[in-house]
């Protein structure tokens, strides 16, 4: 493995341990310390600005339209309804069930790099994803305990919904990740993103219970803080520079290592213990991880053919 590559393994392993902390963070907020909407826009909007800053000290990059227009295919499919549906489904339903709908998502990829990227579909491929998919789901079983958070239909629909769109961003901004730097991708997107959601959700941010205590709760502040710079910003930073040098169903297998995350956060602050089946899931998903990692690319299969 050549140091790009490796460097775009670190950056995903990053982002994916952000967003596993994020899980329960997010279900600790939600509803009664901030509204779902109000969570949704804040993330947006901080972002938003976030990245308009952070462009202001790297050389300007022309977006042509056509890359603007795709841009905001992206905004919406990789911020705006994937998040919107994920903060409001994850309301509506439990972290297990979210954490296992999620495991779909290299799935997706898959089949949709196919489609569009003429990604070939090889047997180690598929057999990858399907070993780290059952090593996710396995993992997540096992440390399942009864919380009394309830499910919902509708809950799990947005959930599976906002997967299965954050799969098309994930392969439609592959080529954008080759020809634009990171902050410029996002702070198109995120600004794109805002804007559409902006209308629908304002309303629900002055209400929020965190900002009307008569003094500050620094672990609300905290939690607010983590989840609109450590599992928005940053990881949203990294998930591009990724894209750029390794494949979208590479990136997409580490969704599988969120699972891990949460589980051995679990086992440090005392809430779950190590078992058996946890580490056998937890081989699964490296090992499939590998498997998609060793696989052919369209490159290598050209490649193969004009030798």
């Amino acid at each position: 493995m050549n140091t790009e590559k490796l460097k775009g393994h670190i950056l995903i392993l990053i982002a994916n341990i952000l967003f596993a902390i994020n899980m329960p963070i997010s279900k600790y907020l939600l509803p009664s310390h901030v509204q779902p909407e109000a969570l949704t826009i804040m993330r947006m909007s901080s972002a938003c600005l976030l990245f308009w800053l952070t462009s202001l000290f790297i050389k300007r990059e022309k977006v042509t339209m056509k890359d603007l227009g795709l841009l905001f295919i992206c905004a919406l499919c990789g911020v705006g309804i994937n998040q919107g549906l994920f903060i409001v489904g994850l309301n509506r339903t439990s972290p297990v069930d979210a954490s296992i709908i999620a495991t779909g998502v290299p799935i997706f990829v898959m089949l949709l790099a196919a489609i569009i990227l003429k990604e070939p579909i090889t047997k180690m491929k598929a057999f990858g994803v399907l070993l780290g998919c059952c090593g996710g789901i396995s993992l997540i079983l096992a440390s399942t305990h009864a919380t009394g958070q309830a499910s919902s239909l509708e809950g799990n629909l947005m959930i599976i919904v906002s997967g299965f769109v954050y799969s098309i961003y994930l392969v439609l901004s592959k080529p954008l990740s080759l020809r634009y730097s990171a902050v410029t991708m996002m702070k198109w997107m995120f600004l794109f993103s805002t804007l559409v959601l902006l209308p629908f959700t304002w309303q629900h941010v002055p209400g929020t219970p965190a900002f009307h205590r008569e003094a500050f709760d620094m672990k609300e502040i905290g939690a607010i803080c983590f989840v609109l710079i450590g599992a928005t910003f940053i990881p949203y930073l990294l998930i591009p520079m990724s894209l750029k040098r390794i494949r979208p169903t590479t990136v997409s297998m580490y969704n599988y290592i969120q699972p891990i995350i949460a589980s051995l956060i679990a086992v440090m602050v005392g809430q779950d213990t190590f078992s058996l089946q946890k580490v056998l899931s937890a081989a699964l998903v490296f090992v499939g991880v590998y498997l998609v990692t060793q696989s052919k690319s369209r490159a290598d299969m050209e490649k193969e053919k004009a030798a």
